[in-house]
């Protein structure tokens, strides 16, 4: 598969942008953990092979269980998420994926039920990030793997 477009080289003061919209999740109320569960949960919604590439080998990196990895598409089923990164990963799949009648209420109580309003609107954010960098990865088929020396994905061991 050859990249139709390098959106890095062709666009980068919006490049620059993102990437620094995206570094303000350093300063976010969500913990790296939950970041990474989300990242990966909307990668995988999209196909994304690019970002869900990228946000594994982060995950690992950050020291998250390889079954937990493999148990996040069934997050549902699986005893191994917390209430809180069970809302998190709830309201990942209801933005990544909005109904035709936008967020119903009591997808939203359950999630405020596990997360401040700070939290949601952090959360908010960062979906909407991972769902922006999933959408320009896919449409210029960006090459999994093909950044990891310059994001430091190789210590990740998962080449």
């Amino acid at each position: 598969m050859t990249q139709h477009v390098n959106y890095m080289q062709q666009s980068p003061e919006f490049f620059k942008q993102m990437m620094e919209f995206s570094n303000a999740e350093k300063g976010s109320s969500i913990e790296k953990e939950i970041l990474d569960l989300i990242h990966i949960r909307a990668s995988q919604m999209n196909g994304c092979g690019f970002c869900l590439d990228m946000h594994m080998k982060e995950a690992k990196i950050h020291g998250e269980r390889e079954l937990r990895l493999h148990h996040i598409s069934i997050w549902r089923e699986s005893t191994l998420f917390a209430p809180r990164e069970r809302a998190a990963l709830a309201w990942t799949e209801i933005l990544t994926k909005l109904p035709e009648h936008g967020v119903p209420d009591d997808v939203y109580n359950r999630v405020r039920e596990q997360l401040s309003e700070k939290e949601i609107s952090d959360l908010t954010f960062s979906i909407m990030a991972i769902n922006a960098w999933n959408r320009i990865n896919i449409a210029f088929k960006t090459v999994p793997g093909s950044a990891d020396a310059a994001f430091g994905l190789t210590k990740a061991g998962l080449s």
